[in-house]
């Protein structure tokens, strides 16, 4: 799949000093590696140091990481008159523009609950940036919710945007609620709320920001939220629907957005499983023919990864859930494992496999699936991982101590930034289909089937004219392939080729961007210089005003 891009890095770690073919001897650093330089795992005796760092300090801690290695490039590039000294201080402040959230929301409102009883809801909607718009981010509803976390998580959509060339700026939203103790009634009553709230602000429109699904929320709530904006603040909007991406088909949404992150998951590893040059740095063949895989967190990114993984030849063994995990070294059967959940509510005591006492993220693996929260591994436990390559499913599951850890271990990180980006992408294409208002395909479906028969009738009369009909007409067979095809594409088949090819270019950037800069495995690093790179370039070539 990238022999050009295999043949590139093979050259260039043959030509530059400590280059991939060196990653795992201690002389040989990567640019990214002597930035720092971790300890080794803790005695045993002692207690391990506490590793919960600020979400948001996290966030901006990669970022600097990653304009540090491009400020000198970026100095370089500038094609203007200026002196050195005006050019470094013109990069300086745009990166010191890029790093902060512009605007952060904090709501308050009551509600009326089933029983009588009032409530007052707590809700935030951070927007980082406004050099691309709309701004683009999920809503989640979770007790974990606070102004730190969604700093942090439109921060990433920021970067997460640029690294896969989706035109939007970074944007979150939470309401601290736990969904699970709340009706369906109640539910709709602070999801429309919620809603009016961010309108009344400005902060929710085709043109000016449009949430989506995240944790705890799905189409349900995406389809209440484009209804009250419909029919309040955008009456008179033709593209009111376009508000928020997540909706049902129903109501203005796409087919394949539902697994479209966990879709991005498994082309994500594809690129990187199938590319040989890192593969042979981590001491393992390409391909998923031979591999194994764990997933922590069983929701919609942990199913859909675990779905097309297992599809594709690679064998899950474990699974870990919040109250429970589940081992089986044979391979657990993702189809078995979803009907057993819808029906039981969870995974423990899944009669396919058994229950796992340990911490599912030290299992014995070749790919640890992180799907569930924030800053699940830590330096408590990066010492202890088993697998190769960590692919980062969830947003920030790992923190910056852990992610010196796995570099020290020569083990391959594939970054949240990049990995699952397949969500937003997807929600791309939902809002282009409602600026546009006609599904994808619709205009040419009829004339690509009938264009593909009048080929294969062609192919026929030339074959005849050629060699007569003396045993009858001459059949041409289309193949399988072809035949599955022959009638156009659907509108799901568009979006898994827009998502297969947006997740295979973004991939070859970012190791392009690695080799430019001698970064090794440090994907994170690679992909947080590939983003900064695009968006300093906007902010540059706009101009500042107002300053």
């Amino acid at each position: 799949m990238y022999r050009y891009l295999g043949e590139l890095l093979a050259r260039a770690a043959a030509a530059a000093e400590g280059g991939l073919q060196r990653l795992s001897g201690p002389a040989a650093l990567p640019h990214s590696r002597r930035l720092y330089s971790s300890q080794p795992p803790p005695d045993a005796e002692q207690p391990p140091p506490q590793d919960d760092p600020n979400f948001f300090a996290m966030v901006e801690g990669f970022f600097d990481r990653g304009a540090k290695i491009v400020e000198d490039k970026l100095v370089e590039d500038m094609r203007t008159r200026e002196s050195d000294e005006q050019k470094y201080s013109r990069v300086r402040g745009i990166l010191k523009i890029i790093k902060p959230c512009n605007h952060v929301l904090s709501i308050s409102f009551p509600i009326k609950r089933d029983t009588g009883e009032w409530e007052v809801i707590e809700g935030y909607r951070a927007q980082h940036s406004q050099h691309r718009t709309p701004c683009k981010g999920g809503i989640r509803y979770s007790m974990d919710v606070c102004v730190d976390e969604v700093k942090a998580l439109a921060s990433l959509m920021t970067y997460k945007c640029a690294v896969v060339d989706v035109p939007f700026g970074g944007a979150k939203a939470g309401v601290k609620i736990n969904p699970k103790t709340y009706t369906d009634s109640e539910l709709e009553k602070i999801t429309r709320r919620f809603t009016i709230e961010l309108a009344k602000k400005g902060f929710i429109g085709p043109g000016i920001d449009v949430p989506a699904p995240d944790m705890s929320t799905g189409e349900r709530e995406m389809s209440w939220i484009a209804d009250t904006f419909a029919t309040t603040m955008g009456h008179m909007d033709i593209n009111a629907h376009a508000c928020v991406t997540g909706k049902p088909i129903s109501q203005g949404g796409i087919h394949g957005r539902i697994s479209a992150t966990g879709r991005g998951v498994f082309h994500g590893i594809e690129n990187f499983v199938n590319e040989a040059s890192y593969m042979s740095v981590l001491g393992m063949t390409p391909g998923f023919g031979d591999k194994t895989f764990v997933i922590q967190g069983f929701g919609n990114v942990g199913m859909h990864s675990m779905r097309y993984l297992h599809r594709y030849g690679a064998k899950c063994i474990g699974v870990g859930e919040i109250d429970g995990s589940i081992w089986n070294a044979d391979g657990i059967d993702p189809k078995a494992l979803e009907d057993y959940k819808l029906a039981n509510g969870t995974i423990v005591g899944f009669p396919k496999a058994q229950p796992y006492d340990g911490n599912i993220l030290e299992a014995e693996c070749d790919i640890l699936i992180p799907a569930a929260g924030e800053k699940q591994l830590t330096t408590n436990n990066a010492w202890k991982v088993k697998a190769r390559i960590i692919a980062e499913g969830a947003n920030g599951p790992t923190t910056p101590e852990a992610d010196k850890i796995f570099m020290e271990r020569n083990i391959m990180v594939i970054p949240d930034l990049y990995l699952n980006a397949g969500g937003v992408t997807v929600s791309y294409f939902e809002w282009l289909k409602n600026l546009n208002h006609v599904s994808y395909g619709r205009l040419t479906f009829k004339y690509e089937r009938d264009s593909n028969y009048h080929l294969l009738m062609s192919v026929q009369e030339s074959l005849e004219r050629k060699f007569g009909k003396h045993g009858g007409t001459i059949p041409v067979v289309p193949t399988a392939e072809f035949q599955a095809r022959i009638a156009g594409a659907s509108e799901k088949d568009i979006v898994h080729s827009g998502l297969a090819y947006t997740m295979e270019r973004s991939a070859k950037q970012i190791m392009r961007t690695g080799m430019k800069y001698n970064l090794g495995l440090d994907l994170r690093t690679a992909a947080y210089v590939n983003a900064i790179e695009k968006v300093f370039k906007v902010y540059n070539e706009a101009g500042l005003t107002f300053t």
